[in-house]
């Protein structure tokens, strides 16, 4: 997966923006103001930093050494992936869990928001 399709991929959610409170270099990726992933899309590695359910960061660590602890992130909740480590459908699928779990913890007004 490239960096552009990264984007891409992140940007084709519902109500899904890019924004750059860290500087020019580094994506957040946001639905509805709350933090999805984040990406230094021009980094070599490409990473991107996914929120995941606890029990499930501890098995994809386990399972891959692309996954790693989120960097700069609270560990328990958040893996950093290394993308090229990873067949790219994964890395997806990683994507839209982090999405998803981000959605399930809105304010169920905001959720309604988002099924229109």
């Amino acid at each position: 997966m490239t960096p552009q399709e990264l984007r891409a991929f992140c940007l084709q959610f519902n109500a899904a923006v890019e924004e750059f409170p860290f500087g020019p270099e580094t994506s957040v990726f946001k639905v509805l103001g709350k933090l999805f992933a984040l990406s230094a899309l021009g980094a070599e590695p490409l990473k991107v930093n996914l929120k995941c359910e606890p029990e499930n960061a501890v098995r994809l660590r386990g399972d891959h050494a692309a996954i790693v602890p989120g960097w700069h992130m609270n560990k328990r909740h958040w893996n950093t992936v290394t993308v090229g480590g990873l067949p790219d459908g994964l890395v997806r699928e990683l994507i839209e869990d982090s999405y998803d779990l981000v959605v399930a913890g809105l304010p169920r007004a905001e959720r309604l928001r988002l099924d229109r």
